[in-house]
């Protein structure tokens, strides 16, 4: 990758409005370039609605729209103008009318849309299969650009370590997570300091704030981790935009402001020989409250 500045723009949408949610958020997009200068701009998870829309998934069908719709075209137009990548999160429509995808799109300095992520694992209250309105993706790709390679991630995935690790196996230098989390800020940090301390990214957080249609209010508090897992920029409980310039050498000291060599690499230095019981099934120990049912794909 080369040195480029990322941006997490950390503002509030309107609830099941989505044309004013775009408008506000090109407006965002160009005060992210005019005063952070910057050459990626990541939103919040589902910033054309909010997460929980509070409608059926057939009504969500109807208000969202296809990958490279309608929708799309403004943000995609604003890229290619304001020469900046973009990860824009957003509901998109499935195969048939109530399939609905938590997605996330990866549009590139020209407008193109380089990569498209349905969200692998849709919080339990989320899945459809759990009385919610999304549907699970299947797969994480990492994309190549012209600032470097480029995972991804929504919200939830991140307290998954298996899920960003086979991006940094695949190549990611960073890895964006755009996230609308409302458990706490404890939890919001660790996991996301962790992603980047494990696998040596780094991670881009976009958390929402402000209120959904189902009630819930999320706390924001964007980050920019480095792949030692030191915060280069933190956001508050408000609207703003936080950025920060990314090195492409970020792995030459232990830590920052220290001048100790780094001597260890997190994926060089697996056992695999240990893990080959990892993919398959389990179950915590100790039992949740609530357990919300979900069909497997075997199933």
């Amino acid at each position: 990758m080369k040195n480029f500045v990322a941006a997490a723009v950390q503002i509030a949408v309107e609830p099941n409005q989505v044309t004013s949610n775009i408008n506000k958020a090109l407006k965002w997009l160009e005060r992210a370039v005019a005063e952070h200068k910057a050459d990626l701009v990541v939103f919040p998870e589902t910033i054309t609605t909010g997460f929980n829309p509070n409608l059926s998934p057939e009504q969500l069908y109807d208000l969202i729209d296809e990958v490279d719709g309608e929708q799309t075209k403004p943000i995609r137009e604003a890229a290619r103008e304001l020469s900046v990548h973009v990860v824009w999160p957003t509901y998109t429509r499935g195969p048939k009318r109530g399939f609905v995808y938590n997605s996330s799109l990866l549009i590139d300095a020209k407008g193109e849309i380089v990569g498209v992520y349905h969200k692998t694992h849709p919080f339990p209250s989320e899945r459809r299969a759990g009385g919610g309105w999304a549907e699970a993706g299947s797969t994480a790709c990492v994309y190549e650009t012209e600032l470097g390679n480029i995972g991804m991630i929504i919200c939830y995935d991140g307290d998954f370590p298996e899920l960003a690790r086979l991006l940094a196996l695949n190549g990611a230098e960073v890895i964006v997570r755009p996230s609308a989390l409302m458990r706490s800020f404890d939890i919001w940090d660790l996991t996301t300091r962790a992603r980047a301390y494990d696998n040596h990214v780094y991670m881009i957080g976009t958390n929402a704030v402000g209120p959904d249609a189902g009630g819930a209010y999320y706390f924001g508090h964007s980050m920019i981790v480095d792949p030692t897992a030191w915060k280069l920029a933190q956001a508050r409980g408000t609207e703003e935009i936080i950025s920060a310039e990314l090195d492409s050498d970020p792995l030459k000291y232990i830590t920052k402001g220290s001048r100790a060599p780094m001597t260890f690499d997190h994926l060089e230095d697996r056992n695999l020989d240990v893990y080959r019981e990892l993919l398959k099934e389990g179950k915590s120990r100790f039992e949740p409250a609530i357990r919300i049912p979900y069909k497997r794909r075997s199933e």
